[in-house]
């Protein structure tokens, strides 16, 4: 199969997994040829069936919301994007222009806080960085927002 078959296959059989039939879906996906791409279909659709086996748990059942906030407990948990802030955009909602907000320049108070104490732990100790990385870290402790960024007024 490949990538698109891969993953339309493995939707319909996740679409009614629970946790007596996730090993058994797990294996489905897995035990099987793979190349570089389908591999990432197979593995991530296991997270899928996982959640989705969690949640029709008797202590499952858990809202939209709450969904979104399960959704950010695993980009923590796997680990791939690091330590600091991070935001998701969808942009179908540029669709919408009661949206528009969404897709301003700025960055929270918090976030950059966290930017200027990373640049401010950087720029001492420059890890062989290109002159002009550790020029914009400079800028970013003085206090120079970056790439015409503003910060939401907290107000």
């Amino acid at each position: 199969m490949n990538e698109t078959e891969l993953r339309e296959y493995l939707a319909a059989k996740f679409a009614d997994v629970t946790l007596d039939t996730l090993p058994s879906f797990m294996a489905d996906a897995l035990d099987r040829e793979h190349d570089y791409g389908t591999i990432c279909i197979a593995v991530g659709a296991c997270a899928v069936a996982a959640a989705k086996a969690a949640d029709r748990h008797p202590n499952g059942g858990i809202t939209g919301f709450q969904a979104s906030a399960v959704f950010w407990e695993f980009v923590r948990g796997w680990g791939t994007f690091g330590d600091g802030p991070k935001r998701m955009v969808s942009y179908r909602d540029m669709l919408y222009p009661q949206y528009e907000e969404k897709f301003d320049k700025r960055i929270s108070a918090e976030t950059w806080v966290w930017l200027q104490d990373e640049a401010r732990k950087k720029v001492p100790a420059p890890e062989s960085a290109h002159p002009a990385v550790l020029a914009h870290w400079q800028s970013i402790a003085d206090g120079v927002i970056p790439f015409g960024y503003s910060v939401e007024d907290e107000s």
